[in-house]
């Protein structure tokens, strides 16, 4: 129940639990609709008996709504199996089809119950488990991870996964399983990571790994580098408060332990050779939601920094529009979990025609940290929150890293560029700590406005990516409809928008070096008052020209300007986080939402 507690931001429509005990015919299970609070509830009431081999499941609906009958675990073989999937069975009709035809009665409208009939199957025919998951893996279609445990076998899980995340967790005189390592975090730090098309078996004594057509392999393990500590919330009222008030240490630990013993910027592991990487011609970075956003600021740094053109696209957008790529292609994917199956497809459609990628993740072990050619963790450590925030800024510091390595591997800069660059660096969690010491201001005025319905976001240059995260976080939390727009399209049509009393939000350019771009948008300042706006403005201190045009003003720390996002995109996080929980709304779980998308 604990390792169900912390892996509930990845779904929470419903949970549930089954357990395997030494002598008994059936196996002992509970599942309840909603939150985890009722499971706990119910197994307060009546509390299940305790065995020796257990799984359970918090699920997020893909097929039949969030019920009790469509919760996990599924049972099969009159109670003897128990299985639980998370990902999409592609081909469940036809099999659903074909158990039909044989007589199975089914209970759910999930396609999970499809695997675990087909698994109990398997074993009647007198297959062992691990060989009738190896079995029932070579018939699924899709993405899926699967755990099954058997009354007979009371010391033994058995998992499998395809383009869906598996780890399993290394203890002493017990082993676990987990679709993240934060799931058994509280027991053990040492993990392997489970590769494609491949079963697992686990026993208290030990872990055994083989491919579908059961010939072993090995797995070497690795040391998460924090603590359950880091997974709890730590005195604040919600994980995302947390969240947001780790992004100093975030982006510090991001960016710490990055220069090698020449004093050269270097990356974490599997790095391309600089030679391809030298070689490189163009950009194009592959992301979805949040991590979208991010890949829009690196772009603004990295074409600055490197003179290489970028291009930003949605991941699951990327393949399907046959784009040009080549071996002088750069792909960077970013992604928060490792796992997101949009992005992870388009890893591999990029590396199919031949170009290098690189992987900005934080997850260690995760699959594309695996299949990329070459990793930037960005080391934030564990964020729980379905909406992301520290994961964002993480994204941003270690894309800034990797504009950098690239323009030194290129020579677009010279060393004492490089350093100057980094130093700059190195005072943002500083700065971003300043930003989070004075936001009472923006809790009050966001508890103010707990009745809008909707509010705009405008930004210019790299301000617009901060406006539309900051529309995308609202709309997560709050629920209301929420918008960001590039100022400079203001006139082109979202004006019709404004009227008297509409909030909108601000993201002011730094007047100092941008001066032309700062006065262009202190006009749709002005041309959205004139019609009676609301403008609340994101500003560097100093800016007196701001003061003038706003209704409600809160400042940054001096930034250079390719930096700023660090710190604007702060007040916006905490904006969201206070208005939504004046509603009275979950802020770490908002309705509809997965913290991992792992099906397309």
């Amino acid at each position: 129940m604990s390792g169900l507690e912390r892996l509930e931001y990845r779904g929470y429509d419903s949970a549930g639990i089954a357990v395997a005990t030494p002598g008994a015919s059936r196996l002992s299970m509970a599942k309840k609709a909603g939150k985890l609070a009722n499971l706990a509830k119910f197994l307060a009431d009546t509390p299940l008996v305790h065995g020796t081999a257990a799984i359970g499941h918090t699920r997020w609906a893909t097929h039949g709504p969030p019920t009790d009958a469509n919760a996990h675990p599924h049972l099969a073989a009159d109670g003897r199996i128990a299985i639980i999937h998370n990902g999409i069975i592609e081909n469940y009709l036809s099999l659903r089809v074909e158990l039909v035809a044989a007589g199975v009665q089914f209970t759910s409208d999930t396609d999970t119950e499809v695997a675990g009939h087909l698994l109990a199957r398997y074993v009647d025919e007198g297959l062992s488990l691990t060989d009738a998951m190896r079995a029932l893996a070579r018939r699924l279609e899709g993405a899926f991870t699967l755990l099954a445990i058997d009354a007979d076998a009371p010391h033994v899980v058995v998992g499998t996964r395809r383009n869906s995340p598996l780890v399993v967790g290394l203890g002493e005189g017990e082993n676990f399983l987990g679709s993240d390592v934060v799931a058994f975090i509280e027991y053990t730090r040492t993990a392997l990571e489970l590769g494609q098309d491949e079963v697992v078996e686990i026993t208290p004594d030990g872990v055994y790994i083989t491919d579908l057509a059961g010939v072993s392999v090995t797995r070497a393990p690795f040391t998460v580098t924090w603590d359950a500590s880091a997974a709890q919330k730590g005195g604040f009222a919600t994980f995302m408060d947390k969240e947001i008030h780790d992004q100093p240490t975030a982006v510090a630990d991001t960016l710490r332990g990055r220069l090698d013993e020449r004093g050269r910027l270097t990356l974490d592991e599997g790095i391309v050779a600089e030679s391809v990487l030298a070689a490189v011609d163009k950009i194009i970075v592959v992301a979805c939601g949040t991590a979208f956003y991010a890949g829009m600021v690196a772009k603004y740094a990295i074409e600055h920094w490197t003179r290489i053109p970028v291009e930003v696209e949605l991941a699951h957008e990327f393949r399907y529009r046959d784009p040009v790529i080549n071996v002088r292609t750069l792909v960077v994917a970013f992604s928060q979990s490792g796992e997101t199956m949009d992005t992870i497809m388009a890893v591999r459609h990029a590396q199919q025609q031949g170009a290098p990628v690189v992987a900005i993740v934080n997850v260690q072990g995760s699959t594309i940290a695996r299949e990329a050619d070459a990793v930037l963790y960005t080391r934030a450590g564990p964020e729980i929150a379905v909406a992301s925030t520290k994961a964002f800024l993480s994204q941003i510091a270690a894309s800034y890293l990797l504009g950098i390595y690239l323009a030194e591997l290129r020579g677009n800069k010279y060393p004492d560029e490089i350093a100057a660059l980094l130093a700059e660096l190195d005072q943002m969690p500083g700065k971003i700590q300043r930003v989070l010491d004075k936001s009472e201001p923006l809790r009050e005025l966001a508890r103010s406005m707990v009745n809008e319905r909707t509010v705009l976001f405008l930004g210019r240059h790299i301000g617009y990516p901060v406006a539309l995260e900051g529309a995308l976080k609202l709309k997560e939390l709050a629920y209301i409809h929420a918008e960001g727009f590039a100022a400079g399209e203001l006139k082109h049509g979202p004006i019709a928008l404004i009227e008297p009393g509409q909030p909108v939000f601000i993201v002011l350019p730094s007047p100092r070096g941008k001066e032309v771009l700062h006065a262009k948008v202190i006009s749709n300042i002005q041309e959205v008052r004139a019609r009676g706006a609301r403008t609340v403005v994101i500003a560097e201190e100093g800016d007196t020209a701001a003061a003038a045009y706003a209704d409600h003003l809160f400042t940054v720390p001096v930034t250079p300007t390719l930096l700023m996002p660090l710190v604007t995109v702060v007040p916006l996080q905490i904006f969201a986080h206070e208005l939504a929980s004046a509603k009275g709304y979950d802020v770490d779980q908002p309705r509809n939402l997965a913290k991992s998308v792992t099906v397309e």
